[in-house]
């Protein structure tokens, strides 16, 4: 059987109020965000989704819409007022740039989600590239987050994360990709599809 922190590795997250807000942007990283609620759904944490701009593509659609039959709820919209995401939520999933950062994090509405970001007091994960980070050269003015779960392989800016803990989901990543990248990807012990750096 695969454990919950083998599909979402958050060891301190408690059982007792398993509560997870999940902060999706308009593009891949927001769609990722999705299926990352699904899977916490799935292993009997509660997340709640905020996804203010939705993406019209088809595949997106289906990903709001199997989230949407799994009872997780959306928020109509971010309290601007943090106390109340400390006290509502153990940690938030940043899903909300990623590596499309140039999609502007100086846009709405994501420039008023980082704004909220950067003040909560709860763990936050991002996925792939903290928001409003640059892809290469790290944080410049972006969110600091405690996780950092790296998708396929870390990208550049990984070396300037300062949080607790780092992982790399790479496990699916075929053969002929690592080689033309020249990844080096981690040894993943027995079923885990995600491992700790």
């Amino acid at each position: 059987p695969v454990s919950s922190r083998q599909a979402f590795p958050l060891p301190s997250l408690p059982r007792k109020q398993p509560t997870v807000l999940v902060v999706c942007g308009p593009a891949q990283n927001g769609a990722i965000g999705l299926v990352c609620a699904r899977h916490l759904r799935i292993f009997d944490y509660e997340p709640t989704i905020f996804y203010p701009k939705r993406s019209p593509d088809p595949l997106y659609r289906d990903f709001t819409t199997q989230c949407e039959k799994m009872d997780i709820p959306f928020l109509s919209y971010l309290p601007t007022e943090v106390q109340l995401i400390n006290d509502a939520y153990n940690a938030v999933v940043d899903a909300v740039l990623g590596a499309e950062a140039e999609a502007g994090e100086g846009r709405e509405p994501c420039a008023a989600i980082l704004a909220t970001l950067k003040h909560v007091r709860i763990p936050i994960v991002s996925l792939d590239v903290p928001s409003g980070w640059d892809v290469e050269a790290g944080s410049s003015g972006g969110i600091s987050p405690d996780v950092l779960v790296s998708l396929s392989a870390p990208k550049q800016c990984a070396r300037r994360f300062l949080g607790r803990q780092h992982f790399v989901a790479g496990r699916f990543l075929p053969y002929d990709v690592q080689k033309k990248f020249e990844l080096n990807p981690p040894k993943y012990p027995g079923t885990e599809c995600v491992v700790a750096l």
